[in-house]
C-alpha cells in the first residue's frame, strides 16, 4: 500500500470510529452501495480521486449525489473524498474497507464473522459451479448479491450476509476467494486481530487449536483468529500462514527438503 493511500485509509477509519453508535448495518450497506455508484460513474470517480480538486467542492458533491443517505455514511464518504489516494482503485478499496469495518463494528462478541467468511470461502472453493455463478462477469450485480443472500440466509450472521452480498456485486477484478479473504483480514483488523490459516493432516482439538493460537499470538503480539484447514497431503505437523508469512513444519515439507538434499 502506497503512503498516500495508507494515510487516507487511516483518516477514513478515524472518522468511522468517531461515529460510534451512529453506525449500523444500514450505514454499512449505504457505504457499499455508494462505492458501486461511484465506480459506475467515471467522471465522479475521477473528480473524487483528483488530489488537486477542491475539498469543499467534493463535500458539496457528496452531499448532493448521496442526499438520500444517512449523515453517518455521508461523513465517511466525505472523509474518503477529502483524502489523497494513490489511485482511483485505491479510493474504491478505501470505500470497501470502510463498508466492511462499518458492518463488522455492529457484531456482538458471540459472532465470529471471520469464521463464517472462511466457511463460505471453503464452500465456494469446493464448488466450481457456485464460484462461476458468483464470479461471472455476465450476471448482473443485483443477481449475484441476491444469490449470496439466498445461500447464506439463515446460516450465518446478518453481518456476514451483508458483507458477502455487497462484495460479490463489485469484485474489482478479484476472484471470490480473494474477495472473502480480504474481507476477513479487514474484519480481524477491526477487532485488533490477525487471521492465521492453520493446515494439518487431521482436525485439531479445541485445546490444540487454542495452544496454536497462543503461540502465534505471542509471536506477532496480537490476538489471533484461527481458520483450520484439514489436508491429509501434509501427512503430519502444522503449516501456518499469517498474511504473507508462512511457517511450514509439516512432514510433507520436511520430506520435500530431504529429497532436495539427496538430489544434490
Amino acid at each position: 500500500m502506497r503512503s498516500a493511500t495508507r494515510e487516507a485509509m487511516t483518516s477514513t477509519r478515524a472518522v468511522l470510529a468517531d461515529l460510534g453508535g451512529a453506525v449500523d448495518l444500514h450505514v454499512g450497506s449505504e457505504i457499499f452501495a455508494a462505492g458501486r455508484a461511484i465506480a459506475r460513474a467515471p467522471q465522479l470517480l475521477n473528480l473524487l480521486a483528483d488530489p488537486t480538486a477542491d475539498t469543499a467542492g467534493k463535500k458539496v458533491l457528496i452531499d448532493r449525489v448521496f442526499a438520500g443517505q444517512t449523515d453517518a455514511s455521508r461523513a465517511v464518504l466525505t472523509a474518503v473524498a477529502g483524502s489523497r489516494w494513490s489511485s482511483q482503485g485505491d479510493l474504491l478499496a478505501g470505500i470497501e474497507d470502510a463498508g466492511v469495518r462499518a458492518v463488522a463494528a455492529t457484531a456482538d462478541q458471540s459472532t465470529s464473522i471471520e469464521a463464517e467468511l472462511f466457511a463460505f470461502e471453503t464452500a465456494v472453493r469446493s464448488d466450481a459451479g457456485l464460484e462461476l455463478a458468483l464470479g461471472t462477469k455476465l450476471g448482473s450485480a443485483d443477481q449475484k448479491g441476491s444469490l449470496a443472500e439466498r445461500l447464506l440466509g439463515g446460516k450465518v450472521s446478518a453481518q456476514t450476509i451483508t458483507i458477502v452480498s455487497n462484495l460479490v456485486q463489485q469484485p474489482r477484478g478479484r476472484r471470490i476467494g480473494e474477495i472473502v479473504r480480504d474481507a476477513s483480514r479487514i474484519v480481524a483488523d477491526q477487532a485488533d486481530k490477525l487471521v492465521a490459516t492453520v493446515i494439518t493432516a487431521v482436525p485439531l482439538s479445541d485445546e490444540q487449536a487454542a495452544r496454536v493460537a497462543r503461540g502465534i499470538g505471542e509471536r506477532y503480539g496480537r490476538d489471533i483468529s484461527v481458520n483450520q484447514v484439514v489436508d491429509p497431503a501434509v501427512l503430519g505437523g502444522v503449516r501456518v500462514q499469517v498474511g504473507g508469512d508462512v511457517i511450514d513444519g509439516t512432514v510433507a515439507s520436511r520430506l520435500a527438503d530431504l529429497r532436495l538434499q539427496l538430489a544434490r
